[in-house]
């Protein structure tokens, strides 16, 4: 299998031989380029940019990772690319050169959604979490917690009214004049910052619920920000009070949402899943509260190949592929896919 990953600014390639019993030691090969840099003078994704850089590297990845495999295309036997959702130009060119592959070669093709990836990605590891399990998935652009019954039975307890976490970490680096990417950037700043000097709001906490909104909790850092002394000291303090804010936030929610299925199983995944203070302090609470929690790998926290290849074979495997048109969904709400 054949996982091609082109949803914003990570082209994402993979090879799996699919092991139902072990997916994870079936990985054969992953190769990642990102645009980090390219972006960088922007302070953000440009879409258009971001597309033509998937057509530039698309295909030497693909390449790349045969070559690391030892094999040719031939010996593919199906094609999962990101259909959604993401960046619509962006998504076009996995989506484009995946179907076109698996045309030529007589394969199956699978259009695989984003998040349903992230969310299977912790079953690339050697003990993967089996359904039923709570999900956290964290990244820029999404902040969800997805209630997993089986796979392809998702039903989302809370979502992001504003501002995801990543994005919260991105926007509030970039008002403290911290280089692009900010969210890693203000994470490795903290770890200098001293515990107790800033306390922000842990943005609706005090009220039931699972959703999620931290545009107010950017805001209340902005404000400290502007009336500090701008010291580097200050601004490592304010850093360390602002992840303190979003770890503690979805901590709580977390916490609610096992109570709310009567589950002892979270899995993390999304690029804020990578970090440290969440790691550790979700794998604490899980020691204290009796569940257990999951992560992939750092490399597979942030977009890759390796979680489209994945989630593409599993759904394969039960009998789902694509037609032969080149369809992709910007938008696309989790709970509307097929069972797998």
């Amino acid at each position: 299998m054949l996982g091609i990953e082109s949803s914003c600014d990570e082209t994402g390639v993979a090879i799996l031989r699919w092991q139902p019993e072990a997916p994870g030691r079936g990985l054969l090969a992953h190769a990642l380029y990102s645009q980090v840099k390219l972006h960088a003078d922007y302070g953000g994704v440009v879409p258009e940019l971001a597309s033509r850089d998937h057509v530039r590297k698309l295909l030497p990845l693909v390449r790349e990772a045969l070559a690391e495999a030892g094999l040719q295309p031939a010996d593919l036997g199906g094609v999962a690319y990101t259909a959604g959702p993401g960046l619509v130009g962006a998504l076009l060119v996995g989506a484009a050169a995946g179907r076109a592959l698996a045309w030529a070669l007589g394969v199956p093709a699978i259009g695989v959604h984003h998040m349903e990836g992230h969310l299977l990605a912790p079953l690339l590891e050697d003990d993967p979490p089996e359904p039923p399990f709570v999900a956290l998935l964290v990244s820029g652009g999404h902040s969800l917690l997805v209630e997993v019954k089986a796979i392809g039975e998702y039903r989302i307890l809370g979502d992001t009214l504003d501002d995801a976490a990543g994005e919260a970490f991105d926007k509030t680096a970039k008002l403290m004049g911290l280089p692009y990417p900010g969210g890693p950037a203000l994470a490795k700043l903290a770890e200098q910052g001293r515990p107790g000097v800033f306390r922000f709001s842990r943005p609706m906490t005090d009220r039931p619920g699972l959703d999620f909104s931290f545009s107010g909790l950017k805001t209340q850092v902005l404000l400290a920000w502007q009336h500090s002394d701008k010291s580097e000291q200050t601004r490592a303090d304010i850093a360390r009070g602002f992840e303190e804010a979003i770890v503690d936030t979805l901590l709580i929610k977390c916490r609610r949402a096992l109570q709310a299925t009567d589950t002892h199983r979270l899995v993390i995944a999304g690029g804020v899943g990578a970090n440290r203070r969440l790691r550790a302090e979700l794998a604490a609470a899980g020691e204290k509260d009796g569940f257990r929690t999951y992560f992939p790998r750092l490399a597979f926290c942030t977009d890759n190949g390796a979680m489209i290849a994945l989630a593409g074979a599993i759904r394969l495997a039960g009998g789902q592929h694509q037609g032969e048109a080149v369809e992709v969904r910007p938008r696309w709400n989790l709970e509307d896919l097929p069972a797998a």
